[in-house]
């Protein structure tokens, strides 16, 4: 296939379009090959430009020392606050209807435009606009925005086509890294790498880092990516910052710039590009990402609410006893979670609904394997024991919300007291008002409310005197009992046992160490005599 050879620089914008567009036609090729994506010697077209050009009948009214600012597309507007319409680089053109009157509004409607790119203001004469200020002509020449005059009764699509077929090159390329874009999704999976691939392709096509961020909190919205600068995660927060065409510029340190766009369909979360302060990415090509986010987001809910409803509809079997141990410890295993492996179980409220119902997409962004069901209020959810994961909870179960944890499940066949424990723990926390509580460490302080929770306690506080022989651990308990309701007079104990009161110091003693706890000790001493009384709920009456 013959390619078209180099025309002479020499000779002018539109000619060299055309030429080449009658070079391809002949050839069959696309102008695209005929125009190499490197190929400089054609740039936008620049306002001066398009003064030149006589068949258009443009005049300049002011400005003229930015008369070569390029355009890189038109658009024809009579809205109020046109400066909302455009994304930067365009030849705004207008019959001017909607052109103030005032000076000083004449002067804001032009620093507005400055500030958010306009190439230049074209206005129909003869039409409807009001007479331009001297302010206006003076903003204009300070700050660098051409105003033009249109001779009526030229047409403004004469004008975009002009612009268009200059910029001819500029927009194939355009489209060819919009395809390419598009392209970088069909080879990314739903998983966190693979969307980790995607930003990193996207980045690639935009000429700067790019991240998908949580709305709400500044952080990346999968996992997989170092965090981000403090900086940059406020700014997302706060979203302050100039809009232009659908992308927020919001400032960094120094002349750097976030520039911010919403990934569509998912309010939660929102596209972030780091571009070099002499680098303005394509705002258009920005959109096009967002797009192409929000499809790749699209699938990774997919696969995390199949993994909840599937973990789900799991744990609620185990809990409500429809699953043998072995098969439980089984179906566990395949969806990741070792029971042996020091795995516990956690509890956890909130007082806004919301957040429980988001858990699992949370631990599924800190990369912790887990298995959740939701019940009355209150989630449970089955999950490695280590302090990295733990915490992982705590800070998706929100400011407000509590976490219990179990002690260590270590067999299936102890995931339902362990669910008890976290319960309990959970409990405890609330009462104390703490973020979290674990029931191996925390004291009871609140009594048994249930059989269920009596026995837990009981097993807890005091396991270790009840593994004694029978009628040792009954002298034992005997014995607590009767110093705790004596006041914990050694003597007064001795004397209603009919014992020497050597013999109730040394049970004493040996209670404290099976127990773990000191009677001297406020903390301890609640904790026993609770776990007496849990004793007697249980007993027989």
């Amino acid at each position: 296939m013959s390619r078209c050879t180099p025309v002479s620089a020499g000779l002018d914008r539109l000619r060299v379009l055309r030429v080449r567009r009658r070079l391809c036609a002949f050839a069959q090729v696309p102008l695209c090959i005929c125009l190499p994506l490197d190929y400089r010697g054609v740039m936008p077209i620049t306002v001066g430009e398009l003064l030149e050009m006589p068949h258009l009948q443009m005049r300049l009214h002011s400005g003229g020392a930015a008369i070569n600012r390029e355009v890189s597309w038109t658009h024809t507007t009579d809205l109020p606050e046109p400066w909302r319409w455009i994304a930067g680089g365009e030849l705004l053109m207008t019959n001017g209807m909607s052109l103030p009157r005032s000076a000083a509004a004449q002067e804001e409607l032009i620093v507005l435009l400055a500030n958010h790119g306009a190439a230049a203001l074209a206005i129909g004469e003869q039409m409807y606009s009001p007479p331009l200020t001297r302010r206006l002509a003076q903003v204009s020449d300070r700050l660098g925005l051409p105003v033009l005059w249109i001779a009526f009764p030229m047409p403004f699509v004469a004008i975009s086509r002009a612009v268009a077929e200059a910029t001819l090159l500029e927009q194939s390329q355009r489209l060819i890294r919009t395809e390419r874009i598009y392209r970088a999704l069909q080879r990314v999976s739903a998983e966190a790498a693979g969307l980790k691939e995607l930003t990193s392709a996207l980045a690639r096509e935009l000429g700067c880092p790019v991240r998908v961020c949580d709305r709400l909190t500044g952080e990346d919205w999968y996992p997989g990516e170092e965090a981000l600068p403090v900086e940059v995660r406020q700014t997302v927060r706060d979203r302050r910052g100039r809009l232009r065409a659908g992308v927020i510029a919001a400032p960094l340190d120094g002349d750097r710039r976030a520039l911010i766009v919403d990934v569509p369909t998912h309010s939660d979360a929102t596209l972030v590009a780091l571009p070099d302060p002499k680098e303005q990415p394509d705002a258009l090509l920005l959109q096009h990402a967002a797009t192409v986010c929000a499809l790749a987001l699209s699938q990774a809910r997919l696969q995390i609410e199949y993994q909840r409803r599937s973990g789900a509809e799991l744990l609620a079997q185990i809990l409500d006893g429809q699953l043998a141990p072995q098969a439980a410890q089984r179906q566990l295993l395949e969806a990741g979670i070792q029971v042996e492996d020091a795995v516990c179980a956690v509890s956890r409220n909130s007082e806004d609904p919301e957040i429980l119902r988001a858990l699992h997409l949370n631990l599924w962004r800190a990369e912790v394997t887990h298995v959740t069901v939701h019940r009355a209020g209150l989630s449970v959810t089955l999950m490695r024991a280590d302090k990295a994961s733990l915490d992982s909870v705590v800070r998706a179960t929100g400011e407000n919300g509590k976490v219990g944890i179990s002690n260590t499940i270590g067999v299936s066949g102890r995931i339902l007291d362990a669910e008890r424990e976290a319960r309990w723990a959970l409990g405890i926390a609330s009462e104390r008002g703490t973020s979290r509580a674990s029931y191996e460490e925390a004291a009871p302080w609140l009594g048994p409310r249930t059989p269920d929770e009596a026995r837990l306690l009981i097993d807890r506080v005091l396991g270790g005197v009840l593994q004694l022989p029978a009628a040792q651990a009954a002298e034992m308990m005997t014995t607590l009992r009767a110093f705790l309701a004596n006041g914990q007079s050694w003597q007064r104990t001795a004397e209603g046992l009919h014992v020497h009161r050597q013999t109730v110091l040394y049970r004493i003693r040996k209670i404290e160490a099976l127990t773990g706890r000191k009677l001297a000790d406020t903390s301890d001493l609640a904790t026993l005599w609770l776990a007496l009384e849990a004793m007697s709920l249980l007993e027989p009456a």
